[in-house]
């Protein structure tokens, strides 16, 4: 069994953020020719992506080529928003997340899934880690290196710490 631990998959589509929250800096799909799409922040291009990335029947493929039995799946990390209003990472959390799931639930034996969570708001972290285990069947999330100007070892982590250990 060979096991691939660090993927990073995204929903096809996802609805405008600008329009949703009401102001810039969140990155939008744009799917441009068959097979690959370009991740753009506000107007300019952050990333072209190919449909690995959303269409997990191509992924499949792709891990049947070179050996994969198993993928963890995880959002890309500029999707993790802790620049934002907590509750819009918040909101954006369970678009990711609920995507996640649903791919996780079709393809069991081949995807695991690990969440995204709103760390800038440790109380809506937690939240939300709760519902990624405990409703979606993930065995875990996935947290950025720093949370804005905080190291993982901030004390206003700490709550967030003591109840996923």
């Amino acid at each position: 069994m060979k096991i691939d631990i660090h993927n990073h998959i995204l929903p096809k589509e996802w609805p405008d953020l600008k329009q949703r929250y009401g102001y810039q800096g969140w990155v939008q799909l744009h799917h441009n020719c068959k097979g690959e799409a370009i991740m753009m922040k506000d107007d300019k291009v952050f990333r072209v992506i190919q449909d690995t990335c959303w269409d997990p029947e191509v992924r499949i493929r792709d891990m049947d080529r070179t050996g994969v039995t198993v993928q963890a799946l995880s959002t890309v990390p500029v999707m993790f928003s802790y620049w934002a209003k907590a509750q819009d990472t918040l909101d954006l959390c369970h678009i990711l997340n609920d995507d996640l799931a649903a791919t996780v639930q079709k393809h069991p034996k081949r995807f695991v899934g690990f969440g995204s969570l709103p760390m800038q708001a440790p109380d809506l972290a937690v939240q939300e880690m709760h519902r990624c285990v405990k409703e979606l069947g993930f065995p875990g999330v996935q947290i950025g290196s720093h949370i804005n100007d905080w190291d993982l070892n901030a004390p206003e982590l700490y709550p967030f710490y003591a109840v996923s250990s």
